[in-house]
């Protein structure tokens, strides 16, 4: 069975136990192969080439917008993958080659870029692409140097295995993104070796400007889509259980173990990502299942994302959600009746890109529940100038999902527990295909709410 397996960077950053618990496991002399890696960066590299993904702490790619030191800021991170390359030495790195290998791909890239900023201090060019070109540029080097190690203890082990480059550093052809990957993975004896591919992959469409901090997820979807995989493989650190072992403790959640592609758009909605939803999409569309399984706990088989299951009884399969939303309220005496009225508002929403996670109206006043940012800020403002009242309230969502709950009593039992719990329900919204139960609670509430729905729902 071909597989295409995803190592996400926090597994990435512990390769020991991905060394021993995935590529080799309990597998005898010829099992090893039929299995394509794809590699995130090891964790935090990303967020030093670019900004920290949560906190938004710049990188170098904030010294390069500014026209600061970059380069010397770029030197400081080879340096930290190097300190990283040296705490891998003892599972079979080869060090002095895998040192030359990144110092060399730095030197590239600072090549590039300086290239870049000779072409944007021109002022002949759209500075917005030269921008996005540098962002691409910088976020390939994680994938490099975390996929050529792999492939080095790989084969260091014993094993056959190949580095699929996708970055493109050392051709100019452009070729597409799926271009590229058809033409690196053309050919390859899938029985006779590993291979292990960046999760980065360059294309002339521009994987960070369709895509941005999802690429590789993107990358690995394309990759099992190209290669007609029977199964895609999601390693994480964690089970995609019951609801956050953090919140409502290890001993209270299971894995899922099954569910489909619906619940999966429905978790990333709230960014709970099992898959990022653009790369799901394609593997749906093919027939690829999806199986996330837990780094640490090899024997286990995990949670499997199929198109077409439905659980045969009626049960909530996920509580999840956030405390980091704000509900936008519009209320106008007017609006009854008045056809497009919310066609007014979200015209409002599309200036600013951004869309809502839940939507719930009456006859005079619509919610909106957004992320919170910035953004989210300075269309509240713009919204409270045009409209006759708007509130903002900073807010928790909380979610119980699963493939068949459209049966009687869900509701009834949700309600129930947050009663008995003295959360009171701020705001509701639930789909009449009726998988997904979005309850807008106040924010000193989530961890509570997500204690009582795991508790009524799921246990």
């Amino acid at each position: 069975m071909l597989t295409v397996e995803k190592i996400g960077g926090t597994s990435m950053s512990q390769f020991q136990d991905v060394l021993y618990n995935i590529v080799i496991g309990k597998r005898k002399e010829g099992e090893f192969y039929n299995r394509v890696f794809v590699v995130s960066a090891y964790n935090n590299v990303t967020n030093w080439l670019l900004e920290h993904k949560k906190t938004g702490e710049p990188g170098v790619y904030q010294k390069f917008l500014n026209d600061e030191d970059y380069k010397a800021n770029l030197d400081e991170v080879c340096e930290k993958l190097i300190l990283i390359n040296q705490g891998l030495e003892s599972i079979g790195l080869q060090l002095s080659e895998a040192n030359e290998f990144i110092k060399n791909r730095v030197e590239q890239a600072k090549t590039m870029l300086s290239s870049l900023s000779k072409v944007l201090a021109s002022g002949y060019v759209n500075a917005h692409d030269i921008h996005l070109a540098a962002r691409e540029i910088l976020a390939s080097i994680g994938e490099a140097h975390s996929a050529w190690n792999s492939t080095n203890i790989i084969t260091n082990n014993g094993i056959q295995a190949r580095f699929i480059d996708l970055c493109g550093f050392d051709d100019n052809e452009a070729l597409t993104i799926d271009g590229r990957i058809t033409k690196e993975f053309s050919g390859i004896d899938f029985e006779n070796i590993i291979c292990v591919a960046t999760g980065y992959t360059k294309g002339t469409e521009g994987i960070m400007r369709v895509f941005d901090r999802g690429y590789s997820e993107v990358t690995f979807s394309k990759v099992a889509v190209d290669i007609k995989a029977h199964e895609a493989v999601i390693h994480k650190e964690y089970h995609l259980s019951s609801a956050d072992p953090n919140i409502v403790g290890i001993e209270n959640c299971v894995p899922v173990g099954l569910t489909n592609y619906i619940i999966a758009d429905q978790l990333a909605d709230i960014g709970m990502e099992a898959i990022h939803p653009k790369a799901a999409k394609p593997l749906e569309l093919s027939g690829i299942n999806i199986r996330i399984k837990n780094t640490f706990e090899p024997d286990h088989i995990g949670t499997l994302i199929s198109k077409n299951y439905v659980s045969p009884d009626a049960r909530v399969e996920i509580v999840s959600g956030s405390k980091k939303m704000l509900a936008i309220e519009i209320h106008d005496p007017l609006m009854v009746s008045e056809v497009g009225y919310d066609a007014k508002i979200m015209d409002y929403f599309q200036k600013y890109n951004l869309s809502y996670v839940l939507k719930s109206t009456n006859a005079n006043s619509i919610t909106m529940v957004v992320w919170e940012s910035k953004t989210a800020e300075k269309l509240l403002e713009e919204i409270k100038q045009n409209f006759y009242q708007v509130t903002g309230v900073p807010v928790a969502l909380v979610c119980a999902m699963g493939t068949n709950i459209a049966t009687p009593g869900f509701l009834y039992r949700a309600a129930k527990a947050l009663y008995e719990n003295d959360i009171n329900i701020e705001c509701y919204a639930q789909s009449i295909m009726q998988v997904n139960m979005q309850f807008v609670v106040k924010r000193e509430h989530y961890e509570k709410a997500i204690v009582a729905l795991n508790k009524a729902l799921c246990n």
